[in-house]
């Protein structure tokens, strides 16, 4: 469980978080929406303790997260950024290992070098295994990280302290082309699926939040605007109260919703 009690984070005396209060549970994918510089990927950054809130607590399953350890952390939780930057010559199994480096010390062990051949399948970039990562598109390296990042947390069995693992990510879907954005939703929601995962994302595509997401939360001038089930939080007064357009909704053949914009 990932709870947030009245956390505010300022910067030069604007509040870019204010006051937010909200929980997040294992199993279910969360999903973060809201305009631009709301508040999401800094919301984000304090979830997953890159950055550290003014006031108000952040606790993983009971404990607060500002007195864990750096390699404690790294090796239960995990953070896809918006902009990853490699500034060495690297392959990509050079760069889905890095993933594991908090689990090793010196040299990666059968275990870890079984994970990353698992996320490099998984992902679809086995191919790419010697290709140097700075040669690849913007599409290609988005993957390569997604398999970095999600190997950090990899497990085949939950923990045996029954501690939760944590995912944090923030617009993943930028550069991918519209197949891989769907591939990508589908792999993430059945890892979010775990009993022992916590999953929180920032996505921009209202319609990939109503169909993936178990719970959305709004972000809104730096408050928590309303957080829920999809069909409880996208409705036409909160989309056009937060947005400023007006939706319609068109019923899809499974019972989900599309929802238009004219």
């Amino acid at each position: 469980m990932l709870e947030a009690n009245d956390i505010t984070f300022s910067v030069a005396n604007r509040e870019l978080i204010s006051r937010v209060s909200i929980s997040f549970e294992p199993g279910k994918l969360h999903l973060i929406i809201g305009p631009n510089g709301a508040g999401k990927s800094t919301l984000v950054k304090l979830l997953s303790r890159l950055l550290r809130p003014q006031s108000g607590s952040i606790k993983y399953d009971g404990s607060d997260v500002q007195h864990a350890s750096e390699i404690d952390l790294a090796k239960r939780r995990a953070v896809l950024s918006q902009a990853v930057e490699v500034a060495f010559p690297l392959t990509v199994r050079e760069v889905v290992m890095m993933g594991r480096y908090p689990h090793f010390g010196g040299r990666p062990g059968p275990a870890d070098e079984q994970i990353v051949d698992e996320m490099m399948r998984f992902f679809d970039i086995t191919e790419f295994a010697t290709r140097d990562y700075q040669t690849l598109s913007g599409g290609e390296r988005q993957r390569v990280n997604f398999a970095r990042v999600l190997g950090q947390v990899w497990s085949d069995a939950p923990h045996d302290d029954g501690m939760c693992r944590y995912l944090f990510l923030d617009e993943p879907l930028t550069f991918l082309d519209i197949r891989h954005q769907i591939d990508f939703m589908k792999k993430i929601r059945e890892f979010a699926s775990n009993p022992d995962v916590v999953t929180v994302g920032v996505v921009h595509d209202l319609n990939l939040a109503a169909r993936f997401a178990d719970q959305i939360a709004i972000i809104n001038d730096a408050k928590l605007f309303a957080s829920g089930a999809p069909e409880e939080v996208l409705t036409a007064e909160n989309i056009d109260r937060v947005f400023g357009v007006q939706p319609s909704f068109l019923k899809a053949d499974d019972g989900g919703r599309y929802i238009l914009f004219d």
